[in-house]
């Protein structure tokens, strides 16, 4: 008899879509078949919480759960599982179909890596139309990585190799997927952009693709491109993952969604206060300088940093580093103006003191 899938999240009836992704994460990393290798209780309670978050991560299966539990899920010919099949979904088990969506539903869009049987290796190239390019391997047992894949879900767990299981079945996805990189600058990770990509075949069949590179997008997160991996046996395909990677931009630091960047202001500006145009990846800003203003000291700017990937209404800031640009020459009238000053500032001193 199957477990109440609240009870297998460890959550209550009230919990909300982020306490159930929280309590599966915090799960799935426990129970991950990486850290348990062997352990077939840990395959058991795995592919358990996968099952349980697939439904109430879903808000129309939630809903279908909440009223009928698991019968909405089962084989059937009760209301229940009439009501699952008129909202559109099959049976969750009986063994029927092979599982892999049912399982993979628990990690949303990435899915899994390739899992390699030490098959034929094939070599892909790609050009970004650039004069840049490169190639990636796949098959021969190369596994994909979980970390670039699903982010930090289950840092530290190794390679690829494991394949998912779901009502006993091994997940065939072997020499499915492939995995290339790209280098990116620095204005088109943070504004975003479109790349084509052509690839070509041992055989000697091309093919173009267009990679939209989203705005915000950090250093070594992946971009998935949905059935552009190998073609297995069976007719489906696998997934192409492009790593991306940040080229630098100098004068100019990123750190998650904030820029950091420095600029000089004159030295009249700094002892008096005043306006001066500072630089962003936006543009140059005009910024008030307050009066006094230090070498070394920081302002911010809101709104010109970054935007986030997840959310376009996050926009991150830009802090500039002030540096103070003094005089190279001076008139002798300047020189005798500043040496009066010098001297105002030992009296002053002198007056502080006694």
């Amino acid at each position: 008899m199957k477990r109440d899938y609240y009870e297998v999240l460890g959550v209550n009836r009230q919990a909300d879509a982020d306490a159930i992704k929280k309590a599966y994460r915090k799960l799935a990393k426990k129970y991950h078949p990486d850290t348990n290798q062997g352990n077939k209780e840990a395959e058991k309670k795995f592919q358990e919480i996968g099952e349980a978050y697939d439904i109430l991560s879903d808000p129309e299966k939630k809903k279908l759960y909440d009223t009928y539990g698991h019968a909405a899920f089962q084989d059937g010919t009760g209301e229940a599982y009439k009501k699952a099949q008129q909202a559109g979904y099959g049976p969750f088990g009986g063994g029927q179909g092979d599982g892999f969506e049912s399982f993979r539903g628990g990690f949303g869009d990435a899915g899994f890596g390739s899992f390699g049987n030490g098959g034929t290796t094939y070599t892909w190239h790609f050009s970004d139309g650039t004069g840049q390019g490169g190639a990636f391997d796949f098959g021969g047992g190369n596994g994909a990585s979980f970390e670039d894949i699903l982010g930090d879900l289950f840092k530290g767990a190794g390679r690829g190799g494991n394949a998912a299981f779901h009502g006993g079945r091994r997940n065939m996805r072997e020499e499915a997927d492939l995995h290339s990189e790209m280098t990116v600058s620095f204005e088109e990770a943070a504004f975003g952009c479109t790349k084509m990509l052509q690839l070509s075949s041992p055989d000697g069949t091309a093919q173009t693709l267009q990679v939209k590179v989203p705005a915000g997008i950090d250093e070594g997160k992946s971009i998935r491109l949905k059935g552009k991996g190998q073609r297995l046996s069976d007719g489906t395909c696998g997934d192409l993952f492009i790593k991306i990677h940040i080229a630098e931009k100098l004068g100019y630091t990123r750190k998650g969604q904030d820029v950091y960047t420095s600029a000089n202001i004159p030295f009249t500006t700094a002892v008096f206060g005043g306006e001066a145009f500072l630089p962003t990846i936006h543009g140059s800003v005009l910024c008030r300088i307050p009066a006094g203003t230090q070498s070394g000291s920081k302002i911010r700017l809101k709104n010109k940093g970054i935007v986030s990937m997840t959310d376009p209404s996050n926009m991150g800031s830009c802090y500039v580093t002030i540096g103070i640009e003094v005089p190279r020459s001076l008139t002798p009238e300047q020189r005798r103006k500043l040496h009066e000053y010098e001297n105002t500032l030992g009296k002053a001193d002198n007056a502080r003191a006694s």
